[in-house]
């Protein structure tokens, strides 16, 4: 999947999201002073700015293979090692980190076992890879309302819930495929808030990711009885949504 968009209209589609579940990665992935850390798929860098505040930015690499994504990066953490590349050809030697982590990135890997191998492959033996997908399967991420009356209105609309990591358990056998050992897997809630149905609805038409790219494929017609369809589900607002990830970690 191509994230050939701006940093502003990803910020405004999953950013706010990301932000809010970097913590819990982190902490799961048990990062702490005196590391060094590689945030791979980084995106703008939402999950890179919880790194860099708690190991300092010289301790921090990001990857990402979206040159709009990596401009962002770049100029909102100026000290980190910002490169553009695939989770599938990391360019980074051996052992570089003490733990690498993927938020929101292993189900749009091109192949995610290769991805996670590269992971394991630039952390230290011993070191941490850690990774979290929305639970798509059960429609439990941030876009649960947005596929569910996509489905209701078009039953051909194809969601994320197939793809890799989006289901329980499917983190824990693509660790282990990719060599990872002690693998573990926890869910991992947010919580956010919407002043408006407007607020949620907006960033669905900036074209991120499968839904974005879904509605900019619609008619006007079509895209405005989803919207209703979807008003009426959540309301005028404000209103809060619940989002759940699965998170998988592993030793390298």
């Amino acid at each position: 999947m191509s994230f050939n968009v701006s940093a502003d209209a990803y910020d405004r589609f999953m950013g706010l999201w990301s932000r809010l579940l970097a913590p819990q990665l982190a902490d799961l992935a048990g990062i702490g002073p005196g590391q060094r850390a590689v945030d791979v798929g980084c995106g703008p860098g939402p999950l890179t700015a919880e790194l860099v505040s708690r190991l300092g930015a010289d301790a921090v690499a990001a990857v990402d293979p979206s040159e709009s994504f990596i401009a962002a990066a770049r100029e909102r953490h100026p000290g980190v090692d910002v490169r553009q590349a695939s989770a599938e050809s990391l360019p980074y030697r051996d052992d570089r980190f003490d733990a690498a982590l993927a938020q929101l990135v292993v189900h749009f890997m091109t192949d995610p076992v290769a991805g996670l191998r590269e992971m394991a492959r630039v952390t230290r033996d011993g070191g941490m890879v850690a990774a979290c997908v929305w639970d798509y399967a059960e429609g439990r991420g941030p876009l649960g309302p947005f596929w569910e009356a996509s489905a209701a209105l078009d039953p051909g609309a194809v969601d994320e819930s197939k793809l890799p990591g989006a289901r329980e358990g499917q983190l824990t056998e693509l660790l282990g495929s990719a060599g990872l050992v002690e693998v573990e897997e926890v869910g991992l809630s947010v919580d956010r808030d919407f002043a408006s149905f407007d607020d949620w609805w907006e960033p669905f038409t900036r074209g991120v990711g499968p839904a974005g790219a879904y509605v900019g494929k619609l008619d006007p017609d079509r895209q405005a009885r989803l919207r209703e369809r979807c008003r009426s589900a959540l309301t005028d607002g404000p209103f809060s949504l619940k989002a759940v990830a699965w998170a998988a970690r592993g030793l390298a």
